[in-house]
C-alpha cells in the first residue's frame, strides 16, 4: 500500500514537473516573436493656399530730446492703432516700444547727438485688404514695414493636418508590405504607433523696405499676393512579423 502510494505521488510530481518545463519555453517562444519588429515612418504633406496677411508695422522718429521724440511716437502710434482697429484687423498687439539714444564718435569720444524712438505692432487681415492697409497706415504715420507673413486660417490648418496624418500612415503602412513582401515575409500586427510632433508650417514672407512715394496724382499701391503653407505630418508604426 505505501509503495503504490508513494509511485503515484511521483508520477503526479513528474507530471507536474514536465507541466512546468514544457509552460518555461512559452514565453521564450513570444519573446522570439515578439522581437522580430518592423519600424517603418510615413510621411504626408499637404499645401493650402495662404489666405491671412499676419503684417508688422512700425513707426520710429529721431530727435534731439527723448520726450520730443517720445511724445512724437506717442501720437503716430495713437493714430495708427486707432485706424487699424476701424479697419477690423485680428490679433492686432504692439511687439515692442524702444528708446536709445544716438552717438557721434569724434576724436576717439562719443557724444550724444539724439534719441531715437520707436514703437511696433502686429496684426492679422485678409491678404487682399494688406496692401490697401499698408499704404494707409503709411499715411497715418508709420515709418517701417519690418515684414509679411502669409498664413491659411486656422480651420484650413487643422483639416491640412489630420489629412497629412492620413497620408503619413499610409505612406508607413505601404512602406512596411513593400519590405515585408520583398522578404516573403508576413505582416502580424501593428503593435505600436507614434505620431511625430509636426515641423512648422511653411510660410511665404515678404520684407518691405521701401515704398514709392507720390509723384503728381499718380499714388503708388501696394499689392501683396499670397502664396502656399506646406503642413507635414509624420507617423511611425511598429509591426510585428
Amino acid at each position: 500500500m505505501l509503495k503504490t502510494l508513494f509511485w503515484d505521488r511521483l508520477t503526479v510530481l513528474s507530471l507536474l514537473l514536465g507541466t512546468v518545463t514544457f509552460s518555461g519555453l512559452n514565453p521564450a517562444i513570444a519573446q522570439e516573436q515578439h522581437s522580430r519588429i518592423l519600424s517603418v515612418t510615413g510621411r504626408g504633406s499637404v499645401t493650402v493656399p495662404t489666405t491671412i496677411a499676419r503684417v508688422r508695422l512700425g513707426i520710429e522718429i529721431e530727435g534731439k530730446t527723448a520726450q520730443r521724440v517720445q511724445e512724437e511716437v506717442a501720437r503716430r502710434s495713437a493714430a495708427l492703432v486707432q485706424l487699424l482697429r476701424n479697419s477690423n484687423v485680428d490679433k492686432l498687439q504692439t511687439t515692442g516700444v524702444r528708446l536709445n539714444p544716438i552717438y557721434d564718435r569724434r576724436n576717439d569720444r562719443r557724444y550724444l547727438t539724439g534719441y531715437a524712438a520707436t514703437n511696433t505692432v502686429s496684426f492679422r487681415v485678409a491678404t487682399e485688404e494688406a496692401g490697401k492697409l499698408i499704404d494707409a497706415a503709411v499715411k497715418t504715420g508709420a515709418t517701417r514695414v519690418d515684414g509679411i507673413n502669409f498664413i491659411a486660417t486656422d480651420e484650413v490648418l487643422e483639416q491640412a493636418r489630420l489629412e497629412a496624418l492620413r497620408d503619413a500612415t499610409a505612406d508607413a503602412q505601404s512602406q512596411a508590405d513593400a519590405v515585408l513582401g520583398a522578404l516573403n515575409l508576413s505582416q502580424r500586427e501593428v503593435i505600436r504607433i507614434h505620431v511625430n510632433q509636426e515641423r512648422s508650417p511653411i510660410m511665404t514672407q515678404s520684407n518691405i523696405t521701401n515704398m514709392a512715394p507720390d509723384v503728381g496724382d499718380f499714388q503708388a499701391r501696394t499689392v501683396l499676393v499670397g502664396g502656399e503653407q506646406e503642413v507635414q505630418g509624420f507617423v511611425t508604426l511598429q509591426i510585428s512579423y
